[in-house]
C-alpha cells in the first residue's frame, strides 16, 4: 500500500509541475481506483467487527449491520 501511495503522489506532483502523458494519466486513474478499492475493503472489514452500545451498555447495533455480520459468520 505504501508503494501505491508513493506512486500516486509522484504522479500528482508531476501533474502539477510538468503535466502527465496519456499513459501516466491512465496509470494515475488506475492506481487511484486501486487505492479506493483497498480503502473500501478495509473499511468494510472494520465495520464487520463493530458493535454499537449505548451509555447503559445495551447493544444498539443497526439491524442492517447485524445481518451483514451474520452473513459473514456463515
Amino acid at each position: 500500500m505504501k508503494e501505491l501511495i508513493k506512486r500516486i503522489n509522484e504522479l500528482a506532483n508531476k501533474s502539477k509541475s510538468t503535466g502527465l502523458s496519456e499513459a501516466e494519466k491512465e496509470e494515475q486513474n488506475r492506481l487511484r481506483q486501486q487505492y479506493l478499492d483497498n480503502f473500501r475493503g478495509n473499511f468494510k472489514e472494520t465495520l464487520m467487527n463493530v458493535k454499537v452500545v449505548d451509555q447503559m451498555g445495551n447493544n444498539i447495533t443497526p439491524e442492517k449491520l447485524l445481518k451483514e455480520q451474520n452473513k459473514k459468520k456463515n
